[in-house]
């Protein structure tokens, strides 16, 4: 069983501090094995990422706000522009042989899809992963509602830590059995098991993440 992150962020997002050297220190301190770098509008936090030795695999990530809310993109081989519908950025994701994530669907707070849009998005099948913990949300009701949503339209869950901080990487991960590529870390995602706590926007050095052992 490895430890997957799927959604962090990077010095690359503009509102987030972690340096690469910096995430390559906590993924030895967490001991996670995959770590998705999700910065905002851009892939090279993660490109950089990939191309270092940071002691886990990196997955190139991107969450992309669109008109209807944020969508995250993983396994992407370029990055989207944002602020573009909804439909187009599914498109653009899969045409890229890349898999559709929804981002703490239920956060008020943030930019997110809500009720509506995930369902519309899953019923049409344009949806792969739903985010059911999401270390930073405010409010843990608005991960019982994604993981709810994720039951009832029969998606797999998935889970980060949402660090836009050092301290915060690793907060929140899938333990699940290794994979190989988008399709089988899709039919994987079925073992998985959630881990993690909420941070709720905690300030840096409040709360660190899991520890093995």
């Amino acid at each position: 069983m490895i430890r997957v992150d799927c959604h962090l962020h990077t010095v690359y997002s503009g509102d987030a501090v972690t340096t690469i050297d910096q995430l390559a220190e906590r993924v030895a301190e967490t001991g996670l094995d995959v770590v998705c770098v999700t910065d905002h509008h851009s892939v090279q936090g993660a490109a950089e990422a990939l191309a270092r030795d940071i002691g886990a695999r990196v997955i190139v990530g991107e969450e992309i706000r669109t008109t209807a809310g944020e969508l995250i993109g993983l396994f992407l081989a370029e990055r989207i522009p944002y602020v573009l519908p909804v439909d187009e950025v599914v498109t653009r994701i899969r045409a890229q042989g890349a898999l559709v994530y929804a981002p703490h669907p239920f956060d008020p707070v943030r930019s997110s899809l809500g009720d509506a849009m995930l369902g519309r998005l899953a019923e049409r099948g344009d949806l792969d992963i739903v985010e059911v913990f999401n270390a930073k949300v405010s409010d843990p009701e608005h991960n019982r509602l994604a993981a709810e949503a994720a039951r009832r339209y029969g998606l797999p869950a998935g889970a980060g830590s949402d660090a836009h901080d050092p301290v915060g990487v690793g907060a929140a991960y899938l333990e699940m059995p290794d994979f190989d590529g988008p399709a089988d870390f899709l039919a994987k995602l079925g073992e998985a098991r959630v881990v993690g706590e909420l941070r709720d926007h905690a300030p840096l050095g409040l709360i660190g993440p899991p520890r093995r052992g």
